[in-house]
């Protein structure tokens, strides 16, 4: 058991090297990133979709930005990007539960080659869709954000505590669904407030795209404060 913990903090440590790296090319380049992790089918995709076109204002969000999209499998999510006009790179796990900072510097230098790196604001990692591993990896990027849908139940924060804690924002998300299924939404909140007391909850709809402008808000502070940081 000794013998596997140390070899795993070795696998782990040695990709925080890369994390270090990836981290000082967009403090370098002022690009804002953002490691989106949630449970499959919570709406990652389709924030991503939303945060593109926001409503009433065409098809852009007031900043451009890419994703380095995260599956085990296919390639479905990123040509659903694709389709709407989202630059992404797909990375399939091959069965692995989470991204790692090394394949985040090989999607870099894909993007690089794609379309420059200095055209971009924002550069999004979708990450493989698990409430567990996914956190407890630096991808380097400038923070987490959890996204959290309303029919999982209002008890994930306290059961995957790691995440909700490190998170910059959480989002709540199929909102539309609050009339028809069981969801404590006052236990959700104040579990989150009393891991992360800091952290926002933004309430989503995606399918209408209401709450989208606070979250596109909150993106943009963020990247100011990178951006006066970094000047």
């Amino acid at each position: 058991m000794t013998e596997i913990i140390t070899i795993q903090q070795a696998v782990m440590e040695e990709d925080e090297k890369y994390a270090r790296g990836v981290r000082r090319s967009m403090s370098e380049k002022k690009i804002l990133m953002v490691n989106v992790i949630g449970s499959p089918g919570c709406g990652k995709t389709t924030l991503l979709e939303q945060t593109a076109s926001k409503p009433g204002e065409g098809n852009s969000p007031g900043f451009t930005f890419a994703v380095i999209e995260g599956d085990l499998e296919t390639s479905r999510d990123a040509e659903r990007l694709a389709a709407a006009k989202i630059e992404a790179i797909q990375i399939n796990t091959k069965g692995g539960c989470h991204l790692q900072a090394h394949v985040i510097e090989q999607g870099l230098f894909s993007l690089e080659s794609r379309l420059g790196l200095d055209s971009l604001d924002v550069l999004f990692i979708e990450n493989v869709g698990n409430l567990v591993c996914p956190a407890e990896f630096d991808l380097g990027e400038d923070f987490k954000v959890a996204v959290s849908s309303v029919p999982e139940g209002a008890d994930k924060p306290l059961k995957y505590p790691m995440l909700f804690h490190q998170a910059k924002a959480v989002l709540l998300t199929k909102v539309d669904l609050l009339p028809h299924v069981e969801f404590d939404k006052e236990l959700f909140l104040k579990d989150v407030k009393s891991l992360n007391p800091q952290s926002p909850v933004i309430e989503l709809d995606l399918t209408s795209g209401a709450g989208i402008e606070d979250w596109i808000s909150f993106l943009y502070a963020r990247l100011e404060e990178k951006r006066a940081h970094a000047g």
